[in-house]
């Protein structure tokens, strides 16, 4: 490979969330952290070099997004995606979360009811609790190892007037990649209903081999009018700190119903890296992902392995995107005070605790697999020897 993912980069003492908040978070500094989606590989040389020039220009002004930066944007879904985005659809926000969270407080009101399909990624119940809404679960369905969408329950909830779903596509952290087929049903189900959707992509771009990527607004006109798009470079790229989405709102009313809002908090001005990071991104990082996509897969395929042979107990969902893996420990016996206790103190491990995803996660641990093969094999032995004693 060209680019080095098996080098371990220290980020200890670097203000990272992941690495330097391990005491406070899970009681020890002594801890291998494998829990939040942050990968542990540098971002592309392209935008590290991009980044440095804009450092050295040593005034840090008030910043806009041009152009070339959002042609950057509309020119990789077109050609990865084969979505064609109009400019005049796109609002640029700090983050997706941000978005869902100005979605919901926009476009519901006070009590009303919104589906959610967990186990899901947590943020969506609290943007959907701290706005005042409230939360209704279409459970996802485990079936052979492979989750599906209840689309009768769904209907159901539908009829008892919930009025908007916030869907993850792809899912984390189950890691479907919903097919077109599956969303022309949803979209069906929401557009007879009247239920406006709010789509999570961010993980988009992170898909592995055989497996394809529909945007939900791509399938019809008819779901574009009725929903909005969030994605973002962040998650593809390694940049989570450096804050930048892209909001993408076809119905022209509630486009100017969010950008209202946006002003209104303040939030139409972006960081000071953000432009010449996507433009890097966007226009150079491909090379790079294409090699993150093969690297996560190996090590897919280390973990799946390392699992079968020696935690036969456990059973993994195998994902079809995300560097997330899903893993099923429910033949351990163990509630999620069992679970922390066993990964925090006894294999001193953090993964993701699968509880915080909804109670259908209870049981389940989300491990990154963004990591160094090194660092992953080690996170996987000690929670081997935990689990063995």
């Amino acid at each position: 490979m060209k680019y080095d993912f098996d080098r371990i980069i220290n980020r200890h003492n670097t203000y990272s969330e992941k690495w330097d908040h391990l005491e406070e978070l899970f009681g020890s500094k002594d801890i291998l952290p494998m829990w939040v989606a942050d990968m542990d590989f540098q971002s592309p040389p392209a935008v590290v070099e991009a980044i440095k020039r804009r450092a050295a220009e040593g005034i840090y002004g008030y910043t806009f997004m041009d152009k070339a930066c959002i042609n950057a944007f509309m020119n990789w879904f077109s050609r990865r995606h084969g979505w064609k985005i109009s400019p005049q659809w796109i609002t640029e926000c700090p983050g997706v979360v941000t978005a869902l969270s100005i979605a919901v407080d926009c476009f519901t009101k006070p009590g009303d009811r919104i589906i959610i399909q967990p186990p899901v990624y947590y943020p969506f119940f609290n943007v959907v609790k701290m706005n005042g809404r409230s939360v209704v679960t279409n459970s996802l369905v485990l079936r052979d190892n492979f989750y599906t969408m209840d689309y009768t329950h769904l209907e159901t909830l539908m009829q008892d007037g919930a009025t908007m779903l916030i869907l993850s596509n792809p899912h984390n952290p189950g890691g479907r990649v919903w097919s077109r087929e599956e969303l022309e049903r949803l979209g069906e189900l929401c557009h007879k209903y009247k239920v406006m959707v709010i789509s999570d992509e961010i993980h988009c771009d992170l898909v592995f081999r055989d497996h394809k990527y529909t945007p939900f607004a791509s399938v019809s006109s008819q779901f574009a009018e009725n929903s909005i798009t969030c994605v973002a470079p962040t998650k593809t790229f390694n940049l989570p700190g450096i804050q930048a989405s892209f909001i993408v709102i076809p119905n022209e009313e509630y486009k100017r119903i969010f950008d209202y809002k946006l002003k209104t908090l303040s939030l139409t001005t972006p960081n000071f890296f953000v432009p010449v990071a996507v433009k890097a991104c966007y226009e150079q990082g491909e090379e790079w992902l294409e090699e993150l996509l093969q690297y996560v897969k190996g090590n897919l395929d280390f973990a799946l392995g390392f699992i079968a042979k020696n935690l036969p107990q456990l059973e993994a969902i195998v994902p079809e995107g995300t560097y997330l893996l899903w893993v099923d420990c429910r033949k351990l016996g163990l509630d999620a005070q069992g679970m922390k206790e066993l990964m925090y103190h006894k294999a001193r491990v953090a993964f993701s605790e699968g509880s915080v995803f909804g109670p259908e996660g209870e049981g389940f641990v989300r491990i990154n697999l963004a990591c160094p093969q090194s660092v992953l094999e080690e996170g996987l032995k000690r929670f081997y020897e935990a689990v063995r004693k």
